[in-house]
């Protein structure tokens, strides 16, 4: 583990040139090491300065004026850390923003390791372990419903309703040890009733944040879709449609697509990455046989699969049309199959009105004059438990959670046989420990070296 006694600096905002930089000083000498190498514009002394206020100076390397910024201070606990903070914003000069650090290097700063500045926040009480792993989530969110989900665990749903579950469940656990030290007397100061109808609630809980994991994952990582299809079907023309760009290039000529193409795509808020795939049929061309090997795969890969047909050929040849849905339906039986019927422009509306009534459930549309897109989309997002999210209900998108919270209801079913069963008290309190363990590493009231290093290796430098 790193040195949390040390003064460390980094830079907080994007590497690279910009209009502005911001360098963070944090530890407990970021004030005294930066006071001598500010000059404030009115003659201030930064150490004699109130927390949470800034001021406008430059910053000197000795006679020499490195460059015009704001300098922010934060003094005690008041601060991101939990320690006393400096922030400079100076100009965003790459050759500026290397000097500062190099002269609050020599100044006795450390340069900041991975996600060095969120281990502090949390070994100086400011969050818990789930919202210090909420702030990589928000940085990494790309679309609204990561986003909303990063912000609600930052705040606090996810762990202070674990917490809340965890006392309770500690309290029990305090009483049966305590009958423990009265084992001879054979007392019972956990009521049993009431002790079974936590263990139920506390089940219920575990299972849906357990169930939400699916959405949560998915929503965290995006829906990997496929669109596959004979040639010239129109698979191109569909993704340009759906991107609202011309992504893709479309041809009249059979076997355009010889690689995949992928893009993201936001709908409802939810990400949704699309792959283009090479047209599915026999070839002698090497290279299009190839693309159309990796078709297979992504098909593998992804989560909702497209099947991209002709309207005018589904009317016609209805049978060939059949064997190729149920090919890919015994291929990947568990990947849920939408089936597209495409330029639909080019139809009778007699036609239109046939496909239609058809049973096999066919989402008619045409891609090249934007017609019935907006429907697919809407579509798509069925696909995804969205009920959660719009009732603001916790949603669980982290792995290591994840597996807490099975070792934890794993635990918590042995509790509740232990019950049902009259086992004595000292056998459930086994069990009833390693329930309280689980949770614990959750927040990070249980943790070790290893674990924090594991978590915030991942951070960005400069958080």
């Amino acid at each position: 583990m790193m040195n949390t006694q040390d003064t460390i600096v980094a830079l907080a905002s994007p590497a690279g040139a910009g209009a502005i930089a911001v360098i963070r000083v944090s530890g407990p000498d970021a004030i005294s090491i930066c006071t001598p190498i500010f000059r404030s514009k009115k003659g201030k002394d930064l150490s004699k300065q109130k927390t949470h206020t800034i001021h406008l100076g430059h910053i000197v390397d000795g006679d020499r004026m490195l460059d015009e910024v704001l300098v922010s201070i934060f003094k005690g606990t008041n601060s991101y850390t939990g320690e006393p903070t400096i922030e400079i914003s100076c100009h965003g000069s790459n050759y500026i923003q290397q000097e500062i650090i190099q002269l609050l290097t020599r100044r006795g700063c450390r340069m900041a390791q991975p996600g060095e500045f969120t281990l502090r926040s949390f070994i100086h009480g400011k969050m818990d372990l789930s919202q210090a792993e909420a702030v990589a989530d928000l940085i990494a969110s790309d679309n609204e419903a990561s986003h909303q989900i990063a912000m609600q665990q930052m705040r606090g749903g996810f762990s202070n309703e674990l917490a809340q579950l965890r006392q309770e469940l500690l309290n029990f656990a305090s009483l049966i040890e305590l009958e423990l030290d009265f084992s001879e007397e054979d007392v019972e100061f956990a009521d049993r009733s009431q002790f079974k109808k936590l263990v139920k609630k506390i089940t219920t809980v575990l299972k849906r944040l357990i169930d939400s994991f699916a959405t949560g994952n998915v929503i965290k990582n995006g829906i990997p879709v496929a669109i596959v299809g004979e040639p010239n079907v129109g698979k191109s023309t569909l993704l340009n449609a759906l991107l609202n760009e011309e992504r893709a290039i479309v041809s009249d000529i059979a076997g355009t697509t010889r690689d995949t193409i992928e893009d993201e795509l936001s709908i409802g808020g939810i990400g949704f990455r699309f792959i283009d795939t090479a047209g599915i049929r026999e070839t002698n061309d090497v290279i299009e046989g190839l693309g159309i090997q990796k078709t297979f795969q992504k098909i593998e890969q992804a989560q909702v699969v497209i099947l991209l047909l002709t309207a005018k050929e589904f009317l016609t040849s209805t049978d060939s049309f059949t064997i190729e849905i149920e090919k890919i339906k015994n291929q990947f039986p568990l990947k849920p199959l939408i089936i597209v019927a495409n330029k639909v422009d080019q139809l009778q509306e007699s036609e239109i009105a046939n496909l239609q009534s058809n049973p096999k459930n066919i989402h008619i549309l045409s891609a090249k004059k934007n017609i019935g897109v907006d429907m697919l989309k809407a579509k798509l997002l069925d696909f995804v438990n969205t009920g959660a999210l719009r009732n603001n209900d916790t949603i669980v998108t982290n792995s290591r959670h994840y597996d807490a919270l099975l070792k934890a209801l794993e635990e918590i079913e042995k509790v509740q046989y232990g019950i049902d069963s009259g086992l004595s008290g000292d056998l459930m309190a086994i069990d009833i420990r390693q329930a309280l363990y689980h949770f614990g590493e959750i927040t990070g009231q249980v943790t070790n070296d290893e674990l924090l290093g594991n978590i915030f290796a991942n951070f960005c430098i400069g958080k």
